[in-house]
């Protein structure tokens, strides 16, 4: 297939600057002789320039540069379009590009998008929000909301933020109705993902795969002191994992399904792909099997 890439470049994500990236990724490309557009993020997410000219000049690609935030914005935007999309992280988290094997180092994940492969990749949605990889209600969500506010972002203010959150956490109570069974907890977070980490290669659903037409759900509930969260998380980092039946008495509560009701009785913040969002009191939530292209390392 001959090919033609639209690079997206969001200019505000992560710390590193973006001159330099412009100038690799345009001699990489010219090198191996396929056309290509250099084009910023879209503030607004609307993208109608680069739909017009994915339909009428025949880009077959669309590489994001940004984090799980941008490529959240451009998939639900563009997916329809049937273009294949790569990403070159240059987030905070990147949780679905290391999910998808690609690396850190923008010039090795240019190369995965010459040299790798475009694989039906799930989505799923939110009420009517899109998610590409990760919903989070609770902890997780409070550390993007503040996130979001920071003057300077990074790994850094990131890894910072989520300590100070770490020993202040407080929990939620939820109602949650899935495959045919519904129970009430505190819950310290609920993790609603597609892709199997939060980030930065942090685990939280070792079991998730991008294309199984599956939702995982992790839920650490309450216990006597933040600090037990380390020895919850050691059960999910482990892969110890339960049916929904059988873990409602453990710390941690895991299961796969396609589609759930979460009642967000305590008005727990919420974050869909790290992006801070506002919280609703219900959420109705449905996996979007095979919904685009993703460019995965071989």
């Amino acid at each position: 297939m001959s090919r033609k890439i639209i690079y997206l470049i969001n200019p505000i994500s992560g710390t590193r600057g973006k001159g330099s990236l412009k100038q690799m990724i345009a001699r990489h490309t010219k090198a191996k002789g396929i056309p290509f557009e250099i084009m910023d993020t879209d503030i607004d997410a609307k993208y109608e320039a680069v739909r017009k000219k994915v339909t009428t000049e025949g880009f077959t690609d669309i590489v994001v540069c940004g984090g799980d935030g941008s490529v959240n914005q451009v998939v639900h935007a563009l997916a329809d379009t049937d273009v294949q999309f790569g990403i070159i992280p240059m987030g905070s988290g990147n949780g679905l590009a290391f999910a998808a094997g690609i690396p850190k180092s923008s010039e090795k994940a240019l190369n995965i998008v010459f040299t790798g492969e475009a694989r039906l990749t799930d989505a799923f949605m939110v009420n009517d929000q899109f998610a590409c990889m990760l919903c989070g209600l609770g902890f997780d969500a409070q550390v993007a909301h503040q996130f979001a506010k920071q003057p300077k972002r990074g790994l850094a203010t990131y890894a910072s933020l989520t300590t100070r959150n770490f020993f202040s956490a407080v929990s939620y109570p939820f109602q949650i109705a899935a495959n045919k069974l519904t129970f009430t907890t505190e819950a310290f977070f609920v993790s609603i993902a597609n892709s199997n980490q939060f980030g930065n290669n942090f685990t939280i659903a070792p079991k998730a795969v991008l294309s199984d037409g599956l939702l995982d759900v992790v839920i650490v509930k309450k216990v006597a002191k933040p600090l037990l969260l380390l020895t919850v998380m050691r059960q999910v980092l482990a892969g110890k994992l339960r049916h929904i039946e059988n873990s409602l008495r453990s710390p941690v509560i895991y299961f796969q399904t396609e589609e759930l009701i979460i009642s967000n009785i305590g008005n727990a913040p919420m974050h869909i792909d790290g992006e801070p969002r506002d919280t609703p009191t219900r959420l109705q939530i449905k996996v979007l099997p095979q919904y685009f292209k993703l460019i995965h390392a071989l």
